[in-house]
C-alpha cells in the first residue's frame, strides 16, 4: 500500500493557531505510524506553499508553533519527501474528479489514478477539512479518449490509530529481491515462473519502489491469465485490462519492436519450462521506469494455457 498526503485537506480551514497545531501534530503522527511499518508518505511539492489560513502560506502559518514541530513539518514537505510529483503517474491532461470537483494535479487524483492502474494507493489528510470522508470516490473521466469512465475508491485517514489498524493487517512492504520472488510465488497461483526467472535481480541494488511495481505488474497478468469464459473468449473484464494495461502510449506491457526483436533475438529467448529442449521467444514484458526492470512472459495469453513468466530485471534491449 502506498499513502499520500492530501494536499486539498489544507484549504485556508484554520483560523487560530492551537487548532492548526493539532491538526498538524495528527498528519505527523500519521506519518509515524507509517514509518513504523515501513512506508513513506509521500507528499506534494506544493504542500509546503499551501495556506491552511485564508491568505497564510504554510510557513508563516505555523511561525508560532514549537521549533521541534516547525521542524519536523518543514523538513517532511521541502526535504525529506518523498514526492508523489517527482514520479506522478497522471498527467495534467487527465480529467478526475470527485463529488463533481475536478481533482487533476493533487493527491487525490493521483492515488486514484495509480489505483486504477494496479497500485494499492491511499491518503491520509488534515482534520477538520473539506475531505473527511472515506472512502474517497473519483471518477477518471475517458469520454474523449472514446473510453468508458473508471471509479477508483480510495482509503482516506485521518488518525494514526485508524492508520495503524489496517497496516498491522495490510501485505507487509517487501523488502527484498528474495522476498518479491517468495511473494510473486505465494500470491500469483495462475503464473508459471520459470526457475531462473528473478536470477537477473542478483547484484541490482533493491528499491521498495521497484519490488512494489514488479508485484502490481504480475498481479494484472495474474487477472488476465483468468479473464476467459467457459468458451474460452476474453471476458468483458479481460477487455478492459487488455485496453488499460497492454495497448495505446505508455501501456504497462507492450511487445518489443521489431528491430530489437532481430537485434536482441537470442537475450528474449528463453527455455521452455514445459517442453525439454524447447524455447520461447519472449518479446512481451511489463515495464518498471525506476531501475529500468523489465518482466518477460509468454504471449498470447489464451484460455486454458500457462502463463509463462521467464525473466524479471533489468532491461534485456539495451542499445
Amino acid at each position: 500500500m502506498e499513502l499520500l498526503a492530501n494536499d486539498l485537506s489544507v484549504h485556508g480551514q484554520f483560523h487560530d493557531t492551537l487548532s492548526l497545531a493539532a491538526a498538524l501534530d495528527r498528519l505527523m503522527q500519521m506519518r509515524a505510524v507509517a514509518r513504523r511499518f515501513g512506508r513513506e508518505v509521500a507528499c506534494r511539492r506544493a504542500l509546503a506553499s499551501a495556506c491552511p489560513r485564508p491568505g497564510v502560506p504554510l510557513p508563516q502559518a505555523i511561525g508560532m508553533l514549537s521549533e521541534s514541530q516547525r521542524r519536523a513539518v518543514m523538513s517532511w514537505l521541502t526535504h525529506a519527501g518523498p514526492f508523489w510529483d517527482d514520479v506522478r503517474r497522471h498527467g495534467g491532461g487527465d480529467w478526475l474528479e470527485s463529488t463533481g470537483e475536478i481533482v487533476t494535479d493533487s493527491a487525490v487524483a493521483e492515488a486514484a489514478f495509480r489505483t486504477l492502474h494496479g497500485v494499492e494507493c491511499n491518503l491520509i489528510s488534515v482534520r477538520p477539512s473539506a475531505w473527511e470522508r472515506s472512502p474517497l470516490e473519483v471518477i477518471w473521466r475517458r469520454a474523449d479518449e472514446g473510453l468508458d469512465d473508471r471509479l477508483a475508491r480510495i482509503g482516506n485517514w485521518l488518525e494514526a490509530g485508524a492508520l495503524e489498524s489496517e497496516l498491522r493487517v495490510a501485505e507487509p512492504p517487501v523488502g527484498s529481491w528474495a522476498a518479491l520472488q517468495e511473494a510473486a510465488s505465494a500470491r500469483f497461483d495462475r503464473l508459471t515462473f520459470t526457475e531462473n526467472c528473478f536470477e537477473s535481480l542478483v547484484g541490482v541494488p533493491f528499491a521498495k519502489s521497484s519490488a512494489e511495481r514488479i508485484l502490481v505488474l504480475l498481479g494484472i497478468l495474474d487477472q488476465f491469465a483468468c479473464a476467459f469464459d467457459a468458451s474460452g473468449t476474453r471476458t468483458a473484464e479481460g477487455q478492459r485490462l487488455y485496453q488499460d494495461y497492454f495497448t495505446g502510449e505508455g501501456a504497462l506491457f507492450s511487445d518489443s519492436s521489431d528491430s530489437e526483436k532481430r537485434d536482441f533475438a537470442t537475450a528474449l529467448t528463453f527455455a521452455h519450462p514445459g517442453d525439454p529442449g524447447g524455447s520461447l521467444f519472449c518479446t512481451w514484458h511489463g515495464k518498471e521506469r525506476h531501475l529500468l526492470l523489465r518482466l518477460h512472459f509468454s504471449w498470447p495469453i489464451v484460455a486454458g494455457e500457462p502463463v509463462y513468466v521467464v525473466y524479471a530485471g533489468p532491461k534485456l534491449t539495451k542499445r
